[in-house]
């Protein structure tokens, strides 16, 4: 459906991601807390920003990924318990914060501030959407409000995955999760670090995929050079579009010297309480002995310097309600320039890590919402779209290849391929030419081997998560990564082996398939030829 009325428009895409962390084996494991922070602090502050909204009238666009491994995560009835255990936690700790600070007003208001964030986490969770944040998602969706797009598998990089029929294997669990949990076929893609090499959109459109996203060059740089930019969206030689992100509005949102989220009265997130307080007194909440954020703060980012100020909630919102007026300001301009100049409705793509929102800027979701409604009272230029909106009102396009890109430290790739993560590579190649060998051998098998095979594919498309190699050039949990890479390889080679003598451990398989279930509905056999 068309959108009218504006001089040209603003299409948010927020790109939620997160590697499959799934320990069973363990009661408590940290890396799980990777997930459960970013539903209490990005995910369920935006669902419940999305209903407020819908409650209110406001009319409004924007789009968001749900990667495959997230959808699974989402939807996995384990790490749903274990949420609401660790939910349950931070509502006693926050409890015990309101008591402990009842004679510091400053710090017993946040306190509170606190518990009624998590207690309201707790009812949107379990009362509302019965523990499966994907039932928000897609309620948001079939109402016209949030287009979900899917993603690159588990996140696998396609300028360094050389197997086509691998690219292929993942694309098709990618519509495969999307369609099971979403109603139908995704409509859009967010590559996996907008990593794009030609002749992948021939598997895209393959997959009935209408338009995927690159960083500006990968459009600036396409042949011939694009007429209007990255302000328009440019069509492949197969027909499926690709938008490009707009470095203006992303720069206002990202850098840290003039980016919105260092304003010193935003929450400072390096100082949390499960750091500041005694040990014996955060244990029980954190991991032991070993420190890690709680998610309950009290300062704001004051300045540079290591003495920070209490942080002040309403000083903090009228700062975000400034800013998303300062934002939306911007892009009226913007957008009234490029109407003049193109004599048609531009596209600003504005993308974003979903989980810059609320995770690492307390009040970026605050501040989403203050944009969207500001937009939807005030704009006298500007609408929010959709990509396929746009698509829609807007069918002739461009004819463009764009070229090989990436987003990250040079924009081509440098980050998932250097000295400290090169040695994957040679693993993985070989891993999915021995995969296809392997479906294309056995492909009428059934039984025992069959699910051999299954668990072998789902192996494979662990270890190719572009998540270990960031991991390990950004060198934050480097031994975490380092071992995840290293047992989906060796679980594969494992398996391999089993397979082709027919010797299948069956306490192995099983123990295997229980950890690592990840698509529980995949079929070895989109590995054949």
């Amino acid at each position: 459906m068309a959108i009218t009325g504006a001089k040209g428009y603003l299409a948010m895409v927020l790109h939620a991601h997160l590697p499959f962390v799934r320990h069973p084996e363990h009661p408590r494991f940290m890396e799980e807390d990777w997930l459960f922070e970013a539903i209490t602090e990005t995910y369920i502050p935006l669902i419940d920003a999305y209903e407020r909204m819908i409650q209110d009238g406001v009319d409004f666009r924007i789009t968001m990924s749900c990667t495959p491994p997230l959808m699974c995560m989402l939807s996995d009835e384990l790490l749903q318990y274990r949420y609401i255990e660790h939910l349950t936690r931070l509502i006693e700790l926050a409890e015990k914060e309101v008591i402990r600070t009842k004679f510091e007003p400053v710090f017993n208001e946040l306190a509170e501030m606190y518990l009624r964030r998590f207690k309201l986490c707790y009812q949107i969770f379990v009362e509302h959407y019965d523990r499966n944040l994907l039932n928000a998602f897609k309620k948001f969706q079939d109402l016209g409000k949030l287009e979900v797009i899917t993603c690159t598998g588990t996140h696998g990089f396609f300028p360094l995955l050389l197997n086509q029929k691998a690219k292929d294997a993942l694309l098709s669990v990618a519509v495969q999760t999307y369609e099971k949990h979403m109603g139908r076929k995704p409509r859009g893609i967010w590559l996996a670090e907008c990593g794009f090499q030609p002749g992948d959109e021939e598997l895209l459109k393959k997959h009935g995929i209408r338009y995927f996203f690159v960083d500006t060059h990968g459009i600036l740089y396409g042949t011939p050079r694009p007429k209007y930019g990255v302000f328009a969206p440019v069509y492949t030689p197969c027909g499926v579009a690709a938008f490009g992100r707009d470095v203006e509005s992303s720069k206002s949102v990202w850098s840290a010297e003039e980016g919105y989220p260092g304003d010193y009265n935003y929450r400072e997130f390096y100082r949390d309480i499960g750091w500041d307080l005694e040990l014996d007194y955060v244990k029980p909440y954190i991991h032991g002995n070993i420190r890690t954020n709680t998610g309950i703060k009290y300062y704001k980012i004051t300045g540079r310097t290591a003495l920070k100020e209490p942080y002040n909630e309403k000083k903090a919102m009228e700062m975000a309600g400034s800013h998303a007026a300062n934002f939306m300001f911007n892009r009226d301009k913007q957008v009234e320039y490029l109407h003049d100049y193109m004599g048609h409705k531009p596209i600003i793509i504005s993308p974003y890590d979903a989980e810059l929102f609320g995770h690492w800027w307390y009040e970026g979701p605050n501040f989403i919402e203050f944009l969207l409604r500001k937009i939807h009272q005030a704009s006298q230029a500007m609408k929010t779209i959709t990509p396929s909106e746009y698509l829609d009102e807007n069918p002739q396009n461009q004819v463009v290849t764009p070229c090989h890109s990436s987003w990250g430290y040079k924009g081509y790739s440098e980050v998932w391929l250097n000295g400290s993560n090169h040695w994957i590579y040679p693993h993985l190649h070989e891993a999915a030419d021995r995969m296809i060998e392997l479906a294309n051998r056995f492909k009428q098998e059934s039984g025992l081997r069959k699910r051999a095979l299954n668990q072998a594919a789902r192996e494979l498309m662990l270890a190719q998560s572009s998540d270990w190699a960031f991991i390990m050039k950004t060198n934050t949990t480097v031994p975490y990564a380092v071992k995840r890479t290293e047992e989906h390889v060796e679980n594969f080679n494992r398996l391999y082996g089993m397979i082709i003598r027919n010797e299948i451990d069956l306490k192995y398989l099983e123990d295997l398939s229980y950890r690592n279930n990840i698509f529980p509905d995949i079929d070895f056999r989109i590995y054949c030829d």
